[in-house]
């Protein structure tokens, strides 16, 4: 609850002041008069508290309610987001104009702040916005190949499925998960795995999606952990859907999987996240070993105790040019790693979208790895 506090004063504060500058930027454009500018800031003020207020009254069971204010709120956010970053735009090249212009005052006649641009940044806002709505829901299919000598040479190639980031709540509903699970039957995997976030907000009044998940059932099963989201919408509800849905939860624990050694930890957001290189046995590293982990972020005291990290979380911005600042926290977001040791780490874009049903630039993903054996090289005798 003190983290959930946190996470929502923080993010309040980002967010009110985002509306700050985008308020800043679209003066120019409000009429004189107060009170368009009045209106204006309320309804913006209404925007800003509007997730707290989606989980308010989805919490009284006002889900009807909710929805409609989360479908009008989030995609606001969406088109808040790419404002802002116009606005930074503007507002940085008019910052570098104040000394130049001291130099040669005719620089000063190139300032962007205006109504021109005050018109033209909302409304490629706008625009990017409605390719977004496209995007989020032209879901991909990512494939990676990795050979490895820890499978018998016999063997036939493992599938190995990765579904990460649904958000499974208001605006991420059964349509949605029947649309991913039809993509993941089609793919027959042996093993299935869910890196974290299937859930967002409370989860108690979606019937039907365990349902949807039962559908699919690979021969090695299906494992799941947790992430941030899990923790959010209440993690004793998280874990009993992902359980109904057919998932065995690893929770800081490594199991054996057929030829594999699959390992999953909790997302630090819990407050006990599980160390990695205490879930592998020495006589495990003769196996291909799996891990599980929610945020793309590799322990380099476990590094050399796994072939390939499994993660999520970043959605690697989700909207253009938010990647940008993910990255500072994540620099490895998107697609396939490998690093010194040899160990290699998949980051998932994820399939569903946090907040806005926006993507920009950053579709939404099933991952496909196919694990093919090959021959060790042979000793060389001295």
């Amino acid at each position: 609850m003190i983290r959930l506090a946190i996470f929502l004063t923080v993010f309040l504060s980002l967010y009110g002041a985002m509306h700050v500058l985008v308020y800043r930027g679209i003066r120019p454009i409000l009429t004189p008069r107060p009170r368009s500018r009045w209106t204006t800031l309320a309804f913006m003020t209404l925007m800003v508290i509007s997730p707290v207020l989606v989980s308010v009254l989805e919490r009284i069971e006002l889900e009807t309610g909710a929805r409609m204010l989360a479908l009008i709120g989030y995609s606001w956010m969406a088109l808040v987001f790419i404002s802002f970053a116009g606005f930074v735009v503007v507002f940085a090249w008019d910052l570098l104009l104040r000394p130049l212009g001291r130099l040669h005052r005719g620089l000063t006649e190139y300032s962007l702040h205006g109504p021109r641009c005050a018109v033209l940044v909302p409304a490629l806002a706008v625009l990017l916005c409605i390719h977004g709505s496209f995007e989020a829901n032209q879901l991909q299919v990512e494939t990676i190949h990795i050979k490895t000598d820890k499978l018998p040479v016999e063997a036939k190639p493992l599938r190995i499925v990765q579904i990460s980031d649904l958000h499974l709540g208001l605006i991420h509903r059964n349509a949605m998960l029947d649309r991913v699970i039809t993509q993941v039957e089609q793919l027959q995997p042996d093993l299935l795995v869910a890196t974290g976030d299937m859930v967002d907000g409370r989860i108690d009044h979606l019937a039907g999606l365990a349902e949807i998940f039962s559908r699919v059932s690979p021969p090695l099963g299906k494992y799941a952990i947790t992430g941030n989201h899990e923790y959010y919408a209440g993690l004793d509800q998280a874990l009993r859907f992902l359980q109904r849905s057919g998932f065995t939860l690893l929770r800081n624990r490594a199991i054996s999987v057929g030829p594999l050694i699959v390992a999953g930890v909790d997302d630090p957001a819990g407050g006990h996240p599980g160390d990695e290189a205490a879930l592998i046995k020495p006589t495990d590293r003769c196996h291909f070993t799996l891990l599980l982990k929610h945020r793309p972020l590799v322990s380099a005291a476990a590094e050399e105790f796994f072939d390939l990290q499994l993660s999520g979380h970043a959605h690697r911005g989700q909207i253009f040019p938010f990647n940008l600042v993910t990255a500072l926290e994540y620099p490895m977001q998107n697609g396939l790693y490998r690093l010194a040791t040899g160990t290699r780490l998949y980051v998932s874009r994820g399939a569903g979208t946090w907040g806005p049903p926006v993507r920009v630039f950053s579709p939404p993903e099933i991952t496909l790895i196919e694990l093919t054996p090959y021959p060790p090289m042979p000793s060389r005798q001295p």
